[in-house]
Parts: structure tokens; sequence; C-alpha cells
């Protein structure tokens, strides 16, 4: 059989659940996912294999309106993952229809040439005749090549949709090994882990400006790997929300953040987290780098 490789740029509206849907293809987490909107914020890509396939699947921040710099790095490297895409899929969020963003996303979508699929996210929580007039709304809208109904929280329709994506791609060799999931260092990958447990631990406490600095990361002789960070924050009291009373959150985050890494990497890790106040953080050039994104003016 032929061997094909493509790649897929997943857009859509913050929420929509496409690192969800990015992990669920790929077969295990290379995607941060917390209920706090616009958890992605870099280009990362996830490696997914079907039959002769290999899938490189973009999950791209969600494309918002933009406010601060940081936003517009986001949205910035939102439709960068698009670029030189072999298909373009917007997930939209079933339940949420047919938002102002979904509608502003979509006229920008109906310019490009790129190939496009629209794929309707957790269908589980959502009535039937609400799914079938959001389809024809959205097929009239963009005419895409197909419209695909999934639950990528449950799995229903994911088989479909990765077969058909696969079937899409175009021929040529695998770009990774048979064994590769995503093409994130294993240290931007720490640093999203830890990000992610924060969020997690809270998203209804913590604002948005927040990030993760990632200070030293050393692989030891014994196969075990040292990591540093810091957690940059915007005011003195939320650096007293991440810490918790006597460092118990602080302690809490950590040792999440140190069982997932540990999973993830298949090593011991020594993870050392540390809070600084940072009010300018967003102005700062070699950070942007580090987690990953342009700096945008």
């Amino acid at each position: 059989m032929t061997e094909r490789c493509g790649l897929v740029a997943i857009v859509g509206a913050p929420n929509a659940g496409k690192s969800t849907l990015v992990n669920a293809l790929v077969g295990q987490k290379v995607a941060i996912v917390s209920p706090k909107a616009q958890t992605t914020r870099v280009r990362l890509m996830g490696i997914a294999i079907e039959g002769e396939s290999q899938l490189l699947l973009v999950d791209t921040p969600g494309i918002f309106e933009t406010r601060r710099r940081l936003d517009r790095a986001m949205v910035s490297a939102a439709w960068g993952g698009t670029t030189d895409a072999d298909l373009i899929a917007l997930v939209v969020d079933a339940k949420t229809g047919l938002s102002k963003k979904i509608q502003a996303l979509v006229e920008s979508l109906a310019e490009r040439r790129e190939p496009r699929v629209v794929i309707l996210n957790k269908v589980d929580v959502t009535p039937k005749g609400e799914l079938l007039e959001l389809a024809t709304k959205l097929d009239a809208a963009l005419k895409p090549e197909t419209i695909f109904m999934v639950s990528a929280t449950t799995g229903d329709g994911l088989a479909d949709l990765k077969a058909a994506l696969a079937a899409r791609m175009p021929e040529g060799p695998w770009h990774f090994p048979e064994d590769q999931v995503s093409d994130a260092t294993d240290r931007m990958l720490a640093a999203e882990v830890t990000r992610e447990q924060l969020y997690l631990k809270l998203h209804a406490e913590l604002p948005y400006a927040s990030a993760i600095e990632t200070e030293k990361y050393e692989e030891r002789k014994d196969g075990s790997v040292v990591i540093h960070q810091q957690i940059l924050v915007g005011r003195p009291t939320q650096k007293a929300i991440v810490l918790g009373k006597g460092g118990s959150m602080i302690k809490e985050i950590g040792a999440a953040a140190r069982a997932e890494l540990s999973e993830l990497l298949g090593r011991k890790v020594h993870l050392f987290l540390h809070v600084k106040v940072k009010p300018d953080w967003e102005e700062d050039r070699g950070l942007y780098q580090e987690i990953g994104l342009d700096w945008v003016e």
C-alpha cells in the first residue's frame, strides 16, 4: 500500500474542544486540556497514524478577538498553523452553535483556497434538531467537503472521522517515526503540563495572565530529569493564590504535574516550582520564544 502524509490544521473558537479532539485522534495526550478558554497558546502538532496514513494534526490556539499582545501572538499562531495545510478542519462546539466568533471565523475561512471540513463536536450533549439546523447553516456558509458529527470526549464518530481524514492525505513518505506522537520538545511539554495543572486547580481564581518559564531542564545520568520552572503572575495577590496557605497549593500543583510528567516522559521527574511576580511578563520577548510564540507588534 502507498504511504500518505499530510497536515491537518485544527481551528475553531476557544473551548470548542480542539485539544481534546487532537488527543483522542492521536490516542494519547499531546495537548493540554482545561475548562478555561484559550488554554492552548502555541501551535502544537499531534501525530496520528491511520493505516498507511500519517496525520500531522496542528492544534492551534482558539481564534478570538484580540486585545493584548499575547492575544495577537496566539491568533497569529493559529492562522500560521493553517499555512501549507492539506486540509483545514473547523471544530465547532455544537452546543454553543453559530456564535458571533464562529460566524467571523467562517467568513475568514470561506475566502481560503485550502480544502476544508467541519467537525461538530460535543454532539453527545446537543439535541439532534439543533445539530441538523447548525449543519445546514454551516454547509451553506462554508461549503465544506464534509460535515462530521463527533464527541471527542466519548469517542462517538471519531473512528469514521480519522479514517476520512487519512483518506484525504496526499501520497508521500511519513515525516516522523512511527512511535513519535508530537513535535513538542520535552521541555515545552513540561511547561504545558504545569500550566494545565495551574488552570485545573485554580481556573476560577487565577486570571488568564500567567505563564510558565523553564529555568532549568537537565537530564541526569540515572535517567531522571530535573526541571526548575517559574510561574509568572502579574500581581502579589495572584502569587498568594498560587502558593496557597502554607504553600499547600503550589505543592498540590507540583505533585500533580510531576506525576503526569513522569508518566508522559517515562522517567522519574524532579520538579521544582517557584512563583514570581512579573507585572510586565507579556512584554518579555524572550518569554514568547520560550513558550513557542512569535513576537507580534
